[in-house]
């Protein structure tokens, strides 16, 4: 896993016994996770009392480099060898490497699931009306004599956000929708079957 330079410092600083007394470590990383799950971007999550004896600047570089570092693991999905490995190299001991996979396995799920809902998710389908219409003649044209349809896609973003998308084409271009809809789902059914 590469990390930055600075993700790197915060978390030697961490890994320092010097720095984090073993109280203060697990405190630590309680307030990481929690910054993580229950308070993102409340800067009070750091007013921790066991936190407030230790130099504020070296708090704050470890906190950003240890939520970047869990982020990250989470994001590819890091197995413990992993995570040991890479901790090893950043100085910690083997006990701080156990108690971090502990807190890490313990909120693993809940951060994977907090992360699947970020982001941009494309709208899903979820019912399609269509109505024939014939143009007879047009602004630019007296005469036209041309049907043409007019389709609507209900589509849902999230459980209660529903929005209709409408749109309206010539028969060819219906045609050829059908045919590429028609071609994705063989190619869909084909991945599904190797």
């Amino acid at each position: 896993m590469e990390l930055s330079e600075s993700v790197q410092r915060g978390l030697k600083l961490l890994a320092d016994p010097c720095v984090f007394e073993p109280r203060s470590f697990s405190v630590m990383l309680d307030v990481c996770f929690r910054s993580v799950l229950v308070a993102p971007g409340d800067a009070s999550v750091l007013d921790h009392p066991e936190l407030k004896n230790l130099d504020q600047i070296l708090v704050k570089q470890s906190h950003t480099a240890v939520v970047t570092f869990i982020l990250e693991c989470v994001k590819l999905n890091t197995d413990k060898s992993t995570l040991s490995s890479c901790l090893e190299e950043l100085l910690f001991s083997a006990e701080r490497i156990e108690i971090f996979h502990s807190v890490y396995e313990k909120h693993k799920t809940d951060i994977t699931r907090l992360l699947s809902c970020l982001g941009r998710r494309l709208p899903e389908i979820n019912d399609v009306s269509w109505r024939l219409q014939y143009q007879i003649k047009s602004a630019q044209v007296d005469k036209v004599d041309e049907p043409f349809y007019l389709i609507t896609l209900n589509t849902e973003k999230e459980a209660e956000s529903s929005e209709d998308v409408n749109f309206s084409c010539t028969v060819e271009q219906l045609q050829d929708l059908v045919g590429k809809l028609k071609d994705a789902a063989k190619s869909l059914e084909r991945a599904g079957q190797m």
